[in-house]
């Protein structure tokens, strides 16, 4: 997998068994990232600005890495806190979104993320660049159907938040102590009906002014610190 940006490369280049090639733009002279890059010994291959664009898709700031795939983890392995908190994303599916709420979801500790793995966006570069190193501290699990890994997380003691703006409760009125679910639907259509079917609480963030919704990481930002709050009183 090619991961690309000036940021996204320092993280990994201190952690090198990830990195396989370093591709670099004729006349690179980030200084902090050159020694970085000189220190791994990783071998490195020089570009023009034109076949480093052909190979990324996005903005690369003159540096891509080849790097081992990202390894998703069994939600298995996070959900074992009597408090866990857990974000639980149906069908988003702009990658900056995600990786802005991968970013949201390590800053304040939330166990881990489960994905679907089909009609949504999975871990990729642009999730990587986005999520600015967070990637690395939090497990994402990706999962084959969202309704049964639902169902399974309620089996293991967990009550599960969905969040819509129709027959729903302000997100602050409800109790979130305990094993928590929190489910974010896409971006467009929300929750599918059946995931909303499978929630025990719907949660509305009230708005005030004019536009009637919010950006999803926006939402999910908002809601992981209502949790937050909440666990820590």
């Amino acid at each position: 997998m090619l991961v690309y940006g000036r940021n996204v490369a320092e993280e990994y280049l201190k952690k090198v068994e990830k990195v396989r090639k370093i591709y670099l733009q004729t006349g690179f002279h980030d200084q902090n990232l050159i020694f970085l890059i000189e220190k791994t010994k990783i071998p490195v291959i020089y570009r023009d600005k034109k076949e480093l664009d052909q190979l990324a898709n996005g903005v690369h700031q003159g540096i891509i890495l080849d790097v081992v795939d990202f390894s998703y983890t069994d939600y298995h392995k996070f959900i074992q806190n009597e408090d866990s908190f857990v974000v639980i994303l149906d069908h988003i599916e702009d990658p900056h979104n995600l990786g802005a709420i991968i970013r949201t979801s390590e800053a304040a500790d939330v166990d881990g993320i489960i994905i679907p793995k089909d009609r949504g966006v999975c871990v990729n570069a642009t999730v990587i660049k986005t999520s600015v190193g967070a990637i690395d501290n939090i497990p994402v699990s990706l999962v084959t159907n969202l309704s049964q890994t639902i169902q399974d997380l309620k089996k293991q003691g967990f009550w599960v938040i969905g969040t819509d703006m129709e027959n729903a409760i302000d997100y602050r009125e409800i109790d979130y102590s305990g094993k928590i679910a929190l489910v974010i639907g896409n971006e467009g259509s929300g929750m599918s009906r059946i995931i909303k079917e499978s929630c025990d609480f719907i949660a509305k963030i009230p708005m005030y002014g004019k536009v009637n919704s919010l950006n999803a990481s926006v939402a999910c930002g908002i809601m992981i610190y209502e949790v937050v709050r909440q666990k820590r009183r």
